[in-house]
């Protein structure tokens, strides 16, 4: 009978001390979480033997174990953040890291770790990941001037989570170079640009977090002048007024002269010229023929030019006999 009990002794020694020479293991991790800005997570690493060694909770962010932040050290909270706690259940050997009122700034890989020395440790991680409604990265396209005929590409990117699509559109649902309303990718490319080609264009970022994101992109297209003459004849009797109207379609806006046999007009007792520019592209031009001459009627050209070009175009001003 004293024999056995030795035995008994013997053998309880021996599994006190195979336990205690047992390595620490992680037996659980949470699953990867993703959560809205706002709400909770509770973050769980049960341990097993690992009662008599430390076990910490740390963040590490995009920019890798240089941006490791240490959170917790068995049941003490190292962050100063009344958002974080952290407890243990000693049934199941369980550290719970609580996050409540999750930020955008909390997502992240975070680590459970059992440190066995200074240069060993056993670790599990899980990842965090929060829903973020798409912000427009500030290296995609914002203005584009462009002249005719030349290809150009128009890049937008965007970040959020889930990783937020990319659409485009033009202002006014115009067609775009693809043919369609809607193209959906980072680059819009435009091949061989014609003036028509330009306007605002509409990169649009979603995920389904949120309103989305949009940027507005002005395209500017550099062309030579077009002029259009909405009367190319005009008739009037001597001593009276006529206006001689030019419309000029350019970019950059041009510079405009009025011209009669060859001798530039300018402003004085027989002439008056205005020069009013409607939009960016659009001016509009008036010679206003004063007290008419005789001399005055013929053949007069309105020209105008940049530095893409020029263009000219004839207006008839004849004389109209009175009774």
């Amino acid at each position: 009978m004293i024999i056995s009990d030795i035995n008994i002794v013997h053998l309880v020694n021996f599994d006190f001390l195979a336990s205690c020479q047992r390595t620490p293991t992680i037996s659980y991790i949470s699953q990867e979480q993703i959560k809205d800005i706002g709400s909770t997570v509770d973050l769980e690493c049960s341990v097993q033997y690992g009662l008599d060694y430390p076990v910490a909770w740390l963040r590490v962010d995009d920019a890798g174990i240089s941006g490791a932040l240490p959170i917790s050290s068995g049941t003490t909270l190292i962050v100063p953040n009344n958002r974080f706690s952290i407890t243990f259940d000693r049934q199941s050997s369980t550290y719970r890291l609580q996050i409540r009122d999750i930020q955008e700034t909390d997502a992240g890989v975070y680590y459970c770790k059992i440190l066995l020395s200074l240069v060993d440790e056993v670790a599990a991680s899980v990842d965090l990941l929060v829903r973020r409604s798409p912000i427009i990265a500030a290296n995609s396209t914002s203005s584009l001037v462009v002249s005719e005929g030349e290809d150009i590409q128009l890049e937008c990117y965007a970040f959020g989570y889930p990783y937020p699509r990319i659409s485009w559109r033009r202002e006014n649902n115009a067609i775009l170079s693809t043919g369609a309303s809607i193209f959906r990718g980072n680059f819009l490319n435009i091949s061989n640009v014609q003036k028509e080609d330009r306007g605002t264009y509409y990169c649009v970022a979603e995920n389904g977090v949120g309103k989305g994101s949009r940027r507005n992109i002005a395209v500017e297209v550099e062309f030579k002048p077009v002029i259009t003459v909405p009367r190319p004849r005009l008739g009037q009797a001597l001593q009276y007024d006529m206006d001689l109207e030019c419309h000029i379609v350019a970019y950059p806006p041009p510079a405009i002269v009025w011209i009669k046999d060859g001798v530039t007009i300018s402003n004085n007792q027989h002439y008056s010229i205005s020069i009013f520019a409607t939009a960016d592209e659009y001016t509009d031009t008036t010679l206003r023929v004063i007290t008419i001459e005789k001399r005055q009627f013929g053949q007069y050209t309105c020209k105008a030019t940049n530095r893409l070009g020029s263009a000219e175009a004839q207006v008839e001003l004849f004389d109209i006999k009175l009774l």
